[in-house]
């Protein structure tokens, strides 16, 4: 199973992100550009002393990360999905992705997903923070799967 972050906007996020990913002993796609420089002092105090034990693969575009990644199957997290992530059937080969802060992704990269998956909320709430939204849907994932580490 990977992570993959689509043009993040927040460096605080992404940094977090790495945490939950080295914790979890997974790893990362960066699929660029991202809205900050990724050396950046924030991301760096998000990511602790985690950040240097993430795995992490920078693509410099959407179109160079479909060709190098191929993921088996993409697994995108949005608000505009119906299917909600309890009741969908994960596979140990998954990528499962966020989407900017800000936007989303665009309409080709939700073209592109495979499946699509929401986290049920309150229906007058916008969203949960992609960090949150992740971290729901991957404890999902590798429970299925049970792909948690075994330490």
């Amino acid at each position: 199973m990977r992570i993959a972050l689509y043009q993040p906007d927040i460096p605080q996020n992404t940094g977090a992100v790495f945490r939950l990913a080295t914790c979890l002993n997974l790893p990362v796609d960066i699929i660029e550009p991202a809205g900050f420089v990724l050396n950046d002092a924030n991301l760096r105090r998000a990511g602790m002393d985690y950040l240097d034990q993430t795995q992490i693969v920078r693509h410099i575009s959407w179109e160079a990360y479909v060709n190098a990644a191929k993921p088996a199957r993409l697994v995108l997290l949005t608000t505009a999905a119906t299917q909600r992530h309890v009741d969908f059937k994960f596979d140990a080969q998954d990528t499962l992705m966020v989407g900017r802060e800000s936007s989303g992704v665009p309409d080709d990269v939700h073209d592109r997903a495979d499946a699509r998956i929401r986290v049920p909320m309150q229906p007058d709430a916008r969203s949960l923070n992609v960090v949150t939204a992740l971290t729901f849907a991957l404890g999902e994932a590798l429970r299925q799967v049970d792909g948690f580490p075994q330490a």
